[in-house]
C-alpha cells in the first residue's frame, strides 16, 4: 500500500466495488475491466484504476481484473478477511431490523450482541441475538473483543451511549443518532442520518436548477 494518506471517499468506495464483484462471482465471472465496472457502477474507470492503484497493482493489461483474486485484496484491505465483531446499543424498530439484517450478512462483520436501558426490552430476542441490559455491556464488550459499536437510540441518549462504548474499548462507532457526538480523535464516527439525505433529495425536485456534483462545482 502507498505510503500517502488514503481519503475517505476511496475508502467508501471499496465496499461497493466488492458488492459488485460478489455478484460477478456467483456468476462465476472470471474478470472484469475498470471500464465494465464504471458502467455498471456509474463511476469513472480511470477513478476506480486509481482507487485499486493506492493499494496494489491488481489489473493486467488488456485482461483487466481477476475477479476471484481482486475480492481476495479488497476484503484483506478492509479488514474483512477476519471476524470484526459489532455490539448495538438501542433495540427500537430500527435497532431490531439492523439485527435481523445482520443475520443474513456473507462478510466477517457481525453484530454480536445488543443492548438497552428498557427494561421491558431486556430478555427479549433478535433472532439469535438476546437484548441484554446495559450494565453487562463493558463486560460483553471486553469478553466478545467487540471493535465497532453501533448506535440507535435517541439523540438525547447517544452522547452517554457513545461515552459507555468507548470506556469499554470500542474503536469506532456507527451513530445513526440525528446528534454530532463528541469523541477522542482516534475513535472513528461516521454518522447515518436518514433525515438529512431525505431533506437534501427535496433540494432535486425543483426545476430549472443547475446540478451539484460531489466536488461543489455547478453541472
Amino acid at each position: 500500500m502507498k505510503s500517502e494518506k488514503i481519503s475517505e471517499a476511496v475508502v467508501r468506495r471499496l465496499p461497493i466495488y466488492l458488492r459488485y464483484l460478489n455478484e460477478l462471482n456467483k456468476r462465476e465471472v472470471a474478470t472484469v475491466s475498470s471500464h465494465e465496472l464504471g458502467q455498471k457502477l456509474d463511476l469513472n474507470p480511470a477513478q476506480i484504476r486509481k482507487d485499486l492503484a493506492y493499494f496494489g497493482d491488481f489489473g493486467r493489461k488488456g485482461i483487466g481484473y481477476d475477479v476471484s483474486y481482486l475480492i481476495e485484496k479488497i476484503r484483506q484491505i478492509l479488514n474483512l478477511d477476519q471476524q470484526i465483531n459489532a455490539v448495538l446499543v438501542g433495540a427500537g424498530n430500527l435497532g431490531m431490523a439492523l439485527s435481523n439484517y445482520n443475520f443474513y450478512l456473507k462478510e466477517n462483520m457481525k453484530i454480536v450482541a445488543v443492548f438497552d436501558s428498557k427494561p421491558v426490552k431486556v430478555g427479549t430476542h433478535i433472532n439469535t441475538l438476546t437484548v441484554q441490559p446495559m450494565e453487562e455491556l463493558s463486560e460483553t464488550i471486553q469478553a466478545n473483543k467487540i471493535r465497532i459499536g453501533i448506535i440507535t437510540v435517541p439523540d438525547f441518549e447517544a452522547q452517554n451511549v457513545a461515552d459507555m462504548l468507548i470506556s469499554s474499548g470500542i474503536e469506532a462507532i456507527l451513530n445513526f443518532a440525528p446528534t454530532i457526538l463528541k469523541a477522542p480523535s482516534h475513535i472513528r464516527i461516521h454518522a447515518a442520518d436518514f433525515t438529512t439525505d431525505l431533506l437534501s433529495l427535496a433540494y432535486y425536485l425543483e426545476d430549472g436548477k443547475d446540478e451539484i456534483i460531489d466536488d461543489g462545482q455547478v453541472k
